[in-house]
């Protein structure tokens, strides 16, 4: 592999902590198992988990008023991938991109797919564009795209997430995620009814190109850039979708595109009850789509997400492989440290879920005693599961402390010499 930072890099960064870090994990392990818990089994179960990053992450995000962008940030894809890699080989959680088109365009996805393997990396879902102009581009998504009442323009958007398929099939994915911007800003603007038929009958021929193995994750977001109506606004609109268009089209949850106080976990239950939980969008938020690090506002609904995920993984419905990705917006950071930072805390949520007592959780809720099923919730919830993460970094070749080795490396110093700062013209969905 040529993997961006030396391996000599890293264990000198972690010769400094790893007495500690054994103090530490042994000293939450003693812990655990009067509780019954083997720290182990959890550590084992954390370094089985991953989530994918996004490409266009890698570089600064930016608002409708601006953009800042940093020396060292990638400026193709290539680039991106070396920023990916380094994630991946400091938190060792992070194996996967998930690559957005035509932003990533190359006339060789072959030859791209090999590139990211000899970088420990692979493909995650691929991403469509419908929401957004690009140079040449024969019809404007000015009226909409998949739920445009031209339909010239819905089949270029048809058209065009079948490219992302037959890209997707090259890059070794195995699902479309579809997101459209559609829907109105004025009342009147468009019929909501038909709006919705458009686009269901454009879908459908989107996911009859689907290979066998493949899914279509349907993204719903409650508004922007259409601040009336959205076509696909929320779970309710994305499951009726989903079940109309099939069994291999599943619903995908952004955590930030939900009103605020919006109970998600429990929309993440109904979705799975129902056999279409299909992704998750990892971001988090004060207003609205804020895009911001995961964890960083109110780190205690994703574990009470994750509670619900793992509630999911331990009884399945149906076809249950969900697909896992940072999705966020890093305009005043470094990406690369925002996307560790939020890796941990993806992570550690994972862990903290992991130690629920699902026995002791179980029986609270049948014998209607709320408050013990709350603290079966909160035990976990107040454990320190940050031994166990860095345990399982350091096992897997990673980081103890991912930042402080990221900055030791001063791999966006060293990077701003060989890139130049340019933006990247990319927006986050």
């Amino acid at each position: 592999m040529n993997l961006p930072l030396s391996g000599e890099l890293i264990a000198e960064a972690n010769a400094r902590d790893v007495a500690a870090l054994e103090e530490d994990y042994h000293a939450l392990g003693r812990q655990l198992e009067r509780k019954g818990i083997a720290i182990d089994a959890i550590k084992d179960r954390v370094a089985s988990f991953s989530v994918a990053v996004p490409s266009w992450g890698a570089g600064r995000g930016g608002t409708r008023f601006a953009k800042f962008p940093i020396p060292g940030e990638p400026t193709n894809v290539h680039e991106k991938l070396e920023d990916c890699a380094v994630i991946q080989q400091l938190s060792r959680v992070t194996p996967r991109v998930s690559p957005h088109f035509p932003w990533d365009k190359v006339s060789d996805y072959a030859a791209l797919r090999e590139e990211a393997s000899a970088l420990g990396l692979g493909f995650d879902a691929v991403n469509s564009n419908t929401f957004q102009d690009q140079p040449g581009q024969a019809q404007t998504y000015a009226t909409g795209s998949l739920s445009s009442t031209v339909a010239a323009t819905r089949a270029q958007a048809v058209e065009h997430n079948i490219e992302c398929i037959e890209i997707g099939r090259q890059l070794g994915s195995r699902d479309l995620t579809v997101w459209v911007g559609d829907g109105t800003n004025f009342p009147g603007q468009q019929d909501l009814a038909r709006s919705l038929d458009r686009y269901l009958e454009a879908a459908a021929e989107v996911y009859d190109a689907l290979p066998d193995d493949w899914r279509m994750l349907l993204e719903h977001k409650m508004f922007e850039p259409a601040f009336y109506s959205t076509v696909i606004s929320d779970w309710g609109s994305s499951i009726l979708a989903a079940q109309e268009l099939g069994p291999k089209a599943k619903c995908l949850v952004d955590l930030g595109h939900h009103a605020p106080n919006v109970n998600i976990e429990q929309i993440v239950a109904r979705l799975h009850r129902f056999g279409k939980l299909g992704g998750f969008h990892f971001n988090d938020s004060k207003y609205g789509d804020d895009d911001l690090d995961s964890g960083s506002i109110n780190p205690h609904q994703l574990f009470l997400v994750f509670n619900e995920l793992v509630e999911a993984e331990l009884n399945p419905r149906g076809d249950f492989r969900p697909s896992y990705m940072i999705d966020q917006s890093h305009n005043v950071t470094d990406p690369i440290e925002s996307m560790l930072s939020s890796a941990e805390a993806i992570a550690g949520s994972f862990a903290k879920a992991l130690l629920v007592d699902r026995e002791a959780l179980h029986l609270a809720q049948e014998a209607n005693d709320t408050m013990m099923a709350f603290q079966a919730l909160r035990r976990a919830y107040n454990v320190d599961v940050a031994p166990i993460l860095a345990k399982a970094r350091l096992e897997a070749g990673g980081a103890i402390d991912t930042l402080a080795a990221y900055r030791a490396s001063r791999w966006r110093e060293r990077k701003a010499q060989e890139r130049k700062a340019v933006g990247l013209g990319a927006g986050i969905v």
